[in-house]
C-alpha cells in the first residue's frame, strides 16, 4: 500500500505538472496580450485562450483525474488512502481535493465562454478607457456581471454571492468578515484622513514637472537591479495597467506605467510588481504544478506588493539609499532637493480619483469603494448602466471627491474587464496582512532602516521566504497571519502604522 500510494502521486503530480504547463501557456498569452500584441490579434487570442482554458478544466475535472485524486484521497471526507503520505504530500492532497471539489461544480461550456467573454472584454475596456466612455464598455460588464452571478450561484454561499467569488482568492474569507474588517478600517481612517487634510501638506511639486520617459526606463532597469532581481529568470516592460505574471518560478514578468510628468508612478509601480515576483520566484519550484508552489492567497500575494511599495519603499531607510541614485538620473529637478523635504513630498494625503496612485490613507477607501459596488452588483442593488452615477455618489462620500469623466472613476481597472469581482478585497487585506507581519520583521529586525539605507536587500526577501514563500498553500491566509505573529489578523497594525507615520509627517 505504502508503495502504491507513493507510486499513485508521483504520477499524479506529472499530471497536475502538466497541465500546469498548459496554464503557464495561457499566462504568457495573457502576458503578450497586454504588453506585445497587435490590437487587430483580439479575436483569435480570445480564442486560443479560450481553447485552453477549457482545456485544462476539462482535464481536471475528467473521471480519470478524478480516479486518480480519489486514490490518494477520499473526496467526500478527505481522508488521506495509505499510511506513508508526507505532510508536504497530504497538504498538496487537501489543496487538490478543495479545487477538484469547486471546480467540478462549474460546466466546462460556462468555463469556456467566461473565458472567450472576459479576453475580449479586456480589450474593449482598454479603448472604452481611453475613450473615457463608460457606454461602450458597459454592453461587455453587463454579460460579465450576469455571467459572475450565475458562477457564484452554481459555486453555492451561505449568506451571500461575494461569498463564492473571494473565496475564490481568499480561502475562507466571507463578506461577513470583510465588512467588519472595513468597517474598522472606515472607522479609523476617515477621521485621521479629517485631521490630516485640515493641516498644510508637505511641498511635493518637485516630484512633478517634466521627467523624460526614456530617462525613467533606465532608471527602472537601475532600480530593479538594485533590488536583486536575477535577469536571467526576470524581465520589465510597460503596459496599460502594471501587472505581474509569473509562467514559471524560474520566468516572471513585471510591467510598469510611466507617466512623462510624474517620476514616482514608475518607482512605485515597479516596487509594487517586484513584491509580486519575489513571492513567486521564492515559492518552492521543486513543487511546481502542485498547490505548495501556488500562492497562499490573492491577499498574501498583495502583501508581498504593499510591504514592497510601502513598507520598504516608502520608508525613510530606503530613501536615504535610493535619493541619490534618483538626483543623479534627474538633478535638474531633483538635485537640490533635501532629503526631509523629499521624505515629506512623498506622503502628501490628498484625496484622489487613481487607486494605483492614491496616498497610504486614501488607499484602502478606493478598494471599499469597489467592495460596495460589486456587493451591490451582484444582489442588483444597482444596475451596470446605473455604475457611474452610484461610483461618483460612493466617491463623494469615502474620499470627499467626484470623478470628472468615467476614465477616472468607474473605467480606471482592468479587473472587472477580466471577470474578476470578488478581487479588490485582497487589496486592503494586503495592506492588513503586510503590516501584521511587519510587526514581527520589525522584531527580528530591529536595525532594518538602517541595513536599508546601506542598500542592503536581501536580509528582507530572505525573511519573507522563510516565514511566507516556502510554505505556497500550506496554511490558509488566517492561519498563515497567526502563524508569523502569533495573533489574528485585524485592523489594527495596519491603522497604529498609518497613524504613528504621519502623525510625524503632519506633527
Amino acid at each position: 500500500m505504502a508503495k502504491d500510494s507513493q507510486k499513485n502521486f508521483e504520477n499524479f503530480l506529472e499530471t497536475s505538472k502538466n497541465l500546469a504547463l498548459v496554464s503557464s501557456t495561457v499566462t504568457l498569452l495573457n502576458w503578450d496580450q497586454e504588453t506585445y500584441m497587435p490590437p487587430g490579434g483580439i479575436d483569435a487570442r480570445s480564442a486560443q485562450i479560450a481553447l485552453l482554458t477549457s482545456y485544462i478544466h476539462k482535464e481536471r475535472t475528467s473521471p480519470s483525474y478524478k480516479k486518480a485524486l480519489s486514490s490518494l484521497i477520499h473526496l467526500s471526507s478527505g481522508k488521506y488512502v495509505g499510511n506513508k503520505l508526507n505532510p508536504v504530500q497530504k497538504v498538496a492532497l487537501r489543496e487538490w481535493r478543495h479545487d477538484f471539489l469547486r471546480d467540478n461544480k462549474l460546466p466546462n461550456s460556462f468555463v469556456k465562454s467566461f473565458a472567450e467573454l472576459t479576453s475580449t472584454s479586456t480589450c474593449a475596456w482598454s479603448k472604452a478607457k481611453k475613450n473615457r466612455s463608460f457606454k461602450e464598455f458597459a454592453p461587455y460588464l453587463k454579460k460579465i456581471v450576469e455571467m459572475v452571478r450565475e458562477k457564484a450561484d452554481i459555486l453555492g454561499y451561505k449568506k451571500h454571492p461575494y461569498d463564492a467569488l473571494i473565496d475564490l482568492h481568499e480561502k475562507g474569507m466571507t463578506a461577513e468578515k470583510l465588512d467588519h474588517l472595513f468597517a474598522g478600517l472606515k472607522k479609523a481612517l476617515q477621521p485621521l484622513l479629517k485631521k490630516v487634510t485640515s493641516k498644510k501638506g508637505p511641498d511635493d511639486s518637485f516630484l512633478y514637472g517634466e521627467f523624460p520617459p526614456e530617462k525613467q526606463r533606465e532608471f527602472g532597469k537601475k532600480l530593479i537591479h538594485l533590488l536583486g532581481t536575477d535577469p536571467h529568470h526576470f524581465r520589465l516592460d510597460e503596459s496599460a495597467h502594471p501587472f505581474s505574471l509569473a509562467v514559471h518560478p524560474s520566468d516572471v514578468r513585471i510591467t510598469t506605467r510611466i507617466l512623462p510628468d510624474s517620476v514616482m508612478s514608475n518607482i512605485l509601480a515597479i516596487l509594487h510588481e517586484c513584491g509580486h515576483a519575489f513571492y513567486e520566484m521564492g515559492l518552492p519550484k521543486e513543487y511546481f504544478g502542485s498547490p505548495i508552489c501556488e500562492a497562499a492567497s490573492l491577499g498574501i500575494h498583495e502583501s508581498q506588493s504593499r510591504w514592497w511599495e510601502t513598507r520598504i519603499g516608502r520608508s525613510k531607510g530606503f530613501w536615504k539609499f535610493l535619493l541619490p541614485h534618483l538626483q543623479k538620473e534627474f538633478p535638474e529637478k531633483l538635485k537640490k532637493v533635501p532629503f526631509d523635504t523629499f521624505y515629506k513630498g512623498l506622503h502628501v494625503v490628498t484625496p484622489s480619483f487613481i487607486r494605483i496612485e492614491a496616498d497610504e490613507m486614501t488607499y484602502s477607501l478606493h478598494v471599499i469603494l469597489r467592495y460596495e459596488l460589486e456587493k451591490a452588483l451582484l444582489t442588483k442593488e444597482i444596475k451596470v448602466e446605473d455604475l457611474p452615477s452610484a461610483w461618483n455618489e460612493l466617491s463623494k462620500k469615502l474620499l470627499g471627491i467626484t470623478p470628472k469623466h468615467d476614465g477616472e472613476g468607474c473605467l480606471q481597472d482592468i479587473h472587472w474587464s477580466m471577470g474578476e469581482l470578488g478581487y479588490f478585497p485582497t487589496y486592503t487585506l494586503g495592506n492588513l496582512y503586510a503590516s501584521h507581519f511587519f510587526t514581527t520583521f520589525a522584531k527580528d529586525h530591529p536595525d532594518w532602516e538602517t541595513r536599508l539605507q546601506k542598500g542592503e536587500f536581501d536580509f528582507v526577501l530572505d525573511w519573507l521566504k522563510k516565514h511566507i514563500h516556502q510554505y505556497g498553500r500550506t496554511y490558509a491566509p488566517e492561519e498563515l497571519a497567526v502563524k508569523v505573529t502569533g495573533k489574528p489578523l485585524t485592523e489594527k497594525a495596519y491603522v497604529d502604522y498609518l497613524t504613528e507615520k504621519y502623525s510625524e509627517i503632519y506633527a
